[in-house]
Formats: structure tokens, C-alpha cells, sequence
């Protein structure tokens, strides 16, 4: 992949710094510590896609508003804890 450039629409700008995954991990003592892990690292990925803050809070209005984005919302979170629960083992010992 030596001299690949991004296409014109590809932003190449480095993105602010971010951690995405909390303490580095995805170990959580129960399930419900791993829903609030993965609620938390849902918020992180949007941070770092959407690093304007007044940004944020106006886009807010916009999918407050919206069943069908809220539902994308749920379905973050999901993917993210379908995550954690297998790094987790599901929390069977």
C-alpha cells in the first residue's frame, strides 16, 4: 500500500485524541457493568466522529426526535455489548 492516497472525500485529518475502550478494557464484573461500558463506549465512537460539541447538542434536537435514529442508537449499543459479553464470556465462569 505503498503512495495510496485518501480519496478528495476522505478527511485526512487526525481526529482529536480519544480513548474508546475505558481502562483499556472490556472486562467487566457483571452484565450490567458491561451495558454501561458499552452505553459509554456507543458515546466515545460519536465523540470522536463528530468532535464538535456544539455540533453535538444540535444534532441532538435532531435525533431526540426520531424513532427510527433512536432505534440505530439502541442497535449501537447492542453491537457494543455483543462485544463485551463474549470478551466477558458472557459472565459464565
Amino acid at each position: 500500500m505503498d503512495n495510496v492516497t485518501a480519496p478528495n472525500h476522505v478527511s485526512t485529518v487526525t481526529p482529536p485524541e480519544v480513548t474508546l475502550i475505558p481502562n483499556n478494557s472490556l472486562l467487566t464484573d457483571t452484565p450490567e457493568e458491561g451495558r454501561q461500558l458499552a452505553v459509554i463506549m456507543a458515546r466515545l465512537i460519536i465523540k470522536l466522529t463528530q468532535p464538535d460539541d456544539e455540533k453535538r447538542k444540535q444534532l441532538r434536537e435532531v435525533y431526540g426526535n426520531d424513532a427510527m435514529m433512536l432505534i440505530a442508537v439502541g442497535q449501537t449499543v447492542a453491537t457494543e455489548f455483543a462485544t463485551i459479553a463474549a470478551a466477558n464470556n458472557y459472565w459464565r465462569k
